[in-house]
């Protein structure tokens, strides 16, 4: 799987000095972070009010959120460098020993700091040359936006240091250090051999070191960047700073921007209380029928997830509400944790999702195509869940169950009303040009905020600031891999593997549908490897032009790239969705493994219906 480690909750084993070093300094970044999220909220929700309200428009406000973002990005990157939650595969490491996966997880802090090293001073060199630049609308050097890079590295850097004598001992420091520090130096040695083998480089650095980090525990975005920084640096002449130019691009499209602000968003809904209160309305509507509690789960993730657009946030809104009544009514943890895990496949086209977010930015295609396309898909897979739902629920014992009045429903929908109406006002917002699909994130925050405080008079001001924190960490995660995965996409770019890609699916037997199944196998297997951010950035671009060149619709190959990445990515035994369900539900892993194979299958009898329709893609667009 891949997850966030929690090594921050061990003891601390060294120095007291630098015990103090780091709390302090861990907490004034954290803060500093957290108040970065509201300060981007204020910008794009004021930039809102002046266009639409008062119809006078703050030129400097995207320019502003833009500078914002960066630094942003980079110091939630470092607090989820400090609290372990870069994304990594665990899988094999936590089946070793407990000394060899103890001297594994040092090993890709160690790692981690290698890279920094190597990349501090490209960082500042580039920043150096951006100063410069002047921006538009501000008119101010673009350097205090570009010294977000070099700084974030350097207090990563630190942190990771830092973090080393809390996790592991003397000893084993040493021995990850100096093991570290000699591989480096045995691929420099080795520049005159690399300079020989041509595209084979490609297989050793983007194959071989990809894989053996990422299966040793190593951050994914640290992997992608050690492998990008090796190939360019010991087999091109390209200038170091070039590398740091592309991780700049990568984290700096401003429709990423929506990646905080709805993971925020997410949150906000679960402690207000609207989650809660839309699914007792429909719990109280289908609760009686059989199965019925799990067609509300399906039900509830397709509506929080037009919310949230974070299938970890969507998740811990409706577990914890739904799992006890279900489980009361003899439901088994496996197959609840199943079909929730089969839930996070299936709604991963229900706009904002970051993951539309994501392709959008990185291949050019309509955000708000996206958003409409990614509506009619997820119908279809929630039918083929629900198909299944029925089969396995058709004798269910009802007797025990209470059936609501239809005055007992009505009153649950008159609560439910203001949380159900947020999807409606978010994709309002978007439609008709009241703000973009950036900025709609700070009207979901506004209004929930103020149902919160008016509605349902339930607002925990002591568990803002955690939230924010969470928010640019879990952000700063996403954020640096996109950065990274785009640094190494323009690696591949550049040695010509994309010509060469392209040439290879162009020769792919049956054309469009040929292209569609060997696309629908790839992604599986990426999603499952990689999650499904870092495979969407580093092979979208190369992709989604080919599949234009063999007919299929960008759109509707972005629904089934989606679906195969989401299957993946949420089935055992290597999806991170998957065990990330298990950790919402706390249900041992091993539980779900036999009731989702069923869901499995469902899914990828509605995905291959979804790629032989393309009308359930492209049949609502405006041409």
């Amino acid at each position: 799987m891949i997850s966030a480690s929690p090594l921050d909750a061990r003891a601390p084993a060294g120095p007291a000095l630098a015990f103090a070093i780091d709390r302090g300094l861990g907490r004034a970044i954290e803060w500093l972070a957290a108040a970065l999220v509201l300060v981007e909220i204020g910008v794009l929700f004021s930039g809102v009010v002046a266009r639409y309200v008062f119809h006078s428009p703050l030129v400097w406000s995207d320019e502003l959120a833009s500078i914002l973002f960066l630094w942003l990005s980079m110091l939630g990157a470092v607090v989820a460098l400090r609290r372990g939650e870069h994304m990594r595969m665990t899988a094999l490491v936590n089946g070793r020993s407990p000394q060899t996966r103890a001297l594994l997880e040092t090993f890709a802090i160690a790692a981690s700091v290698a890279f920094l090293a190597l990349v501090l001073a490209p960082a500042f060199d580039y920043a150096a040359e951006e100063r410069f630049i002047v921006t538009p609308a501000l008119e101010i050097s673009n350097g205090w936006r570009a010294a977000a890079i070099p700084l974030g590295m350097a207090l990563m850097l630190v942190t990771a240091l830092l973090r080393l004598p809390r996790v592991a001992t003397p000893g084993r420091i040493v021995v990850a250090l100096a093991g570290t520090a000699a591989i480096v130096a045995a691929f420099w040695l080795l520049a005159p051999l690399f300079g020989t083998l041509g595209k084979w480089n490609l297989v050793v650095f983007f194959v071989g070191v990809v894989a053996v980090t990422v299966f040793s525990g190593v951050p994914i975005a640290f992997s992608f960047a050690l492998a990008t920084f090796g190939y360019l640096a010991l087999t091109t002449s390209t200038p170091l700073p070039v590398i740091v130019g592309r991780l700049d691009e990568g984290m700096s499209h401003l429709i990423l921007l929506a990646v905080p602000l709805f993971i925020f968003l997410g949150s906000l809904i679960e402690m207000t209380g609207m989650a809660r209160a839309m699914i007792q309305f429909l719990a109280g509507l289908l609760g009686h029928v059989r199965g019925g509690l799990s067609y509300v789960l399906i039900g509830a993730m397709y509506l929080v997830s037009g919310i949230s657009g974070s299938k970890i946030a969507d998740m811990a809104a409706i577990a914890p509400v739904l799992f006890p009544e279900m489980q009361k009514r003899g439901a088994k943890p496996g197959d609840l944790v199943a079909l929730l895990a089969a839930t996070g496949a299936q709604t991963e086209t229900i706009p904002p999702s970051i993951v539309l977010i994501t392709i959008g930015s990185v291949t050019g295609i309509s955000i708000a195509a996206l958003f409409t396309g990614g509506l009619l898909p997820a119908v279809v897979l929630g039918l083929a869940l629900c198909s299944v739902v029925w089969w396995r629920y058709r004798g269910e014992d009802l007797s025990g169950v209470q059936r609501f009045r239809a005055g007992e429903i009505a009153r649950f929908a008159l609560v439910a009303l203001p949380a159900i109406a947020l999807p409606f006002v978010i994709r309002a917002a978007v439609v008709e040009g009241v703000a973009t699909a950036t900025e709609v994130s700070t009207i979901g925050i506004v209004y929930a905020a103020l149902v919160g405080l008016l509605v349902y008079r339930r607002f925990e001001w002591s568990r803002l600031l955690p939230m924010l924190v969470e928010t640019a960490s879990l952000s700063g995660a996403i954020i640096f891999i996109v950065g990274c995965a785009t640094a190494m996409a323009w690696g591949l770019t550049q040695s010509g593997f994309s010509q060469d890609l392209a040439a290879l699916m162009k020769t792919i037997p049956g054309g469009a549908h040929g292209f569609l199944a060997v696309s629908i196998v790839a992604f599986v297997v990426l999603g499952s490897v990689l999650e499904g951010i870092p495979a969407i950035v580093l092979f979208g671009p190369l992709l989604f032009p080919i599949a234009r060149a063999v007919g299929v619709h960008e759109v509707h190959y972005a629904m089934v790239v989606i679906f195969a990445m989401g299957i993946g990515l949420f089935a055992p035994p290597f999806g991170v969705g998957y065990y990330g369900a298990c950790a919402i539900s706390r249900v041992d892993p091993s539980e779900g493994m036999r009731p989702i194979v069923g869901y499995v299958i469902a899914l990828l009898v509605g995905l291959v219906l979804v790629a032989a329709v393309p009308w359930f893609s492209i049949g609502f667009l405006k041409v």
